[in-house]
């Protein structure tokens, strides 16, 4: 079962402050001092000495939250936000509008919710995501809690969809996707009337492009239609016949009072579980979609857009709330780049904001499966917004540059995974090691929405600045010695400096052997200028039997008639009898032997190589000593 955060960065909602009447008059207090607190900021205020009012408006703040009138804190918190917002302190206006959210939540109003939204509008964020090949690990953190994919759910990654019936280069022609923007999509969206028949056509165009079809299905006579009896087991089982997945979205934003199935949510739920038990008994190819609306826009012009919102934190409450549950779908989602009712143009904004859609919310939220792009131009429309791709050349390229990715998958299947089986997590203690090369993907998101430039600095000497979009950088091994520090600066417009985080970067000794990599528990590493490489994992991996003496803390390794024998903390070692020198004797590492990778190569005839830019060892194997023809 999939989830549907609808729209989730459509352009505005109101940002300014949550209209609230005050009291006619104070709550009668014992102290006539806080009365005359309370007057001496109200003075200030009109006079437009904010700062001065806002010492008064801490002091009543803290003064009715200690007496537990939590709606004068809640109203004095307001202020101080209102007032740290305008000049530009952030961090207390965050920090004020979190503080009016909690004592509203404390007087049973959930009149604070807008002002985390806010507070979310203006939190500096630098987020890094890194490439990772661990494919075991990709999967373990894409899982839900009870470690069973849900139907024709990616194991990693993320399904990429497009509802296309309205972009004049493409239409309901699904294979016409490919040419216009580079690639083949995942999954189609078609929109279908309960009642009416199954729609056949856009199934086999979807099957013709090689993709799964989601249908948005609206009982648009109201739940009390939707019956189980032969027109649904006849639509059933022309879904079945399709031949294809589909996701069915029934009776979707069923959460908003504009569509005719809102307010009676027991019978959703009763009629939402007798399809799901029809299709599960007549259609298998059917998944069943679950899809709620979190729709903002911006419909009226006298409402300031809400351009410093970001899709990535939308997502957070309901990813938070599900995904150890269910995997999470955007089933309808859309970066507006044009604004009829303002007349602007926000081609910038959008391409920032689709970076973040198709590279930095997969990579964030793993458990997000798949995304289908809601391609319309609503010029005519409540929202008055343009999300089509192809009628903007540039956001059409750039879209085009981003689903490029394998990481975004183009075919639906059972526990699909990227071709490339890269994945990508956060940059963090626990993710900051790497061999030979690492993409790095950054999220950063400033209160002043528009970043002018990006600039990566390495142990103190700058890399690489960038000031246009897809913002990332590519590290390579030989440049990232072992304890690095990676450091991210923002600037914004202006040339100035407003944000700046470090990150912990590290990079180890990669061995190939014969093209493919061994697997180590003990990494290779680097002693006394000599590289170091895990003797048994290498050796096996050229075929050789290894055993181990612990009394004479002897190696021997045998492969065909070659045998290789070396003792810790010796620098002779013995190929066929023969002594070999060794520049570092074997060690115990970590309870594992490591030797010098040159020996460990060539003992049984390989070539060993070493690239420095790479720190990596590459082993191409050959003619065994000895061995009879």
């Amino acid at each position: 079962m999939f989830m549907k955060n609808k729209k989730i960065v459509l352009l505005s909602m109101a940002a300014g402050i949550l209209a609230m009447s005050l009291m006619a008059a104070p709550m009668p207090v014992c102290a006539d001092a806080i009365w005359d607190r309370w007057q001496q900021a109200d003075s200030l205020a009109a006079a437009g000495q904010t700062a001065e009012a806002a010492v008064q408006w801490k002091f009543l703040a803290d003064y009715y939250a200690g007496t537990g009138d939590w709606q004068n804190a809640a109203l004095f918190s307001g202020k101080l936000d209102a007032y740290y917002d305008k000049i530009g302190d952030y961090d207390q206006a965050i920090h004020y509008y979190e503080r009016e959210n909690a004592f509203w939540v404390k007087a049973g109003k959930d009149w604070g919710d807008v002002k985390l939204q806010r507070a979310e509008q203006i939190r500096t964020t630098i987020e890094v995501y890194r490439q990772d090949a661990d494919q075991e690990r990709l999967r373990a953190a894409s899982l839900p809690a009870s470690g069973q994919l849900a139907k024709f759910e990616p194991a990693y990654g993320a399904y990429i969809g497009m509802y296309s019936e309205q972009d004049p280069k493409v239409g309901n022609y699904f294979t016409n996707i490919d040419d216009v923007y580079g690639k083949k999509h995942a999954i189609y969206l078609a929109y279908a009337h309960f009642g009416q028949p199954f729609p056949t056509i856009y199934a086999q165009r979807a099957k013709e492009a090689g993709g799964a079809l989601q249908i948005a299905w609206e009982p648009d006579d109201g739940l009390s239609s939707v019956t189980d009896g032969a027109y649904l087991r006849e639509w059933a089982r022309a879904a079945k016949a399709s031949g294809i997945p589909i996701f069915l979205r029934f009776a979707s934003e069923m959460n908003g009072n504009w569509i005719n199935w809102h307010g009676n949510p027991a019978a959703y739920i009763s009629k939402f579980r007798m399809l799901h038990d029809v299709f599960a008994e007549e259609a298998p190819n059917v998944a069943m979609v679950w899809s709620p609306s979190d729709n903002y826009e911006n419909g009226d012009p006298s409402v300031p857009p809400m351009l410093a919102t970001s899709n990535v934190e939308r997502l957070t409450r309901i990813y938070n709330t599900y995904a150890d549950r269910k995997p999470i779908m955007l089933s309808e989602t859309g970066v507006p780049h044009y604004s009829h009712a303002t007349d602007e143009d926000f081609t910038e904004w959008a391409k920032l904001n689709l970076q973040r859609l198709y590279e930095i919310m997969p990579y964030k939220y793993p458990r997000l499966k798949a995304i289908t792009y809601f391609n319309v131009d609503q010029g005519q429309g409540k929202a008055r917004n343009d999300y089509l791709l192809s009628d903007n050349h540039e956001i059409q390229n750039y879209y085009s540059q981003l689903i490029r990715n394998p990481y975004l998958l183009s075919s639906v299947s059972e526990a699909a995974q990227p071709a490339d089986g890269i994945g990508y997590v956060p940059l963090d203690a626990d993710h900051q090691t790497f061999t030979k090369t690492m993409k790095l993907i950054p999220f950063i998101k400033i209160p002043d929405v528009y970043i002018g430039k990006v600039e990566y600095e390495l142990n103190g000497r700058v890399l690489a600045a960038q000031s246009d979009l897809p913002y990332g950088l590519e590290l390579q091994a030989g440049a990232v010695p072992e304890g690095s520090v990676l450091k991210i600066r923002v600037f914004n417009k202006a040339g100035k400096q407003v944000a700046s985080k470090s990150f912990g970067v590290s990079s180890q000794i990669a061995v190939d052997v014969d093209g493919a990599r061994p697997s180590f528990t003990q990494a290779p590493l680097s002693i006394s200028g000599s590289t170091m490489v895990p003797l048994r994992a290498i050796f096996e991996a050229m075929g050789a039997e290894v055993s181990y003496d612990a009394t004479t803390k002897t190696v021997t390794a045998q492969n065909g008639c070659t045998v290789a024998v070396l003792s810790i903390d010796q620098t002779t070692a013995y190929v066929n009898g023969t002594q070999v020198q060794l520049e570092v004797p074997a060690q115990l590492v970590n309870g594992y032997t490591v030797a010098p990778a040159r020996f460990v190569g060539e003992a049984f005839g390989g070539q060993v190589s070493w690239d420095g830019k790479m720190r990596t060892v590459t082993i191409t194997k050959g003619k065994l000593r000895g061995a009879s023809r």
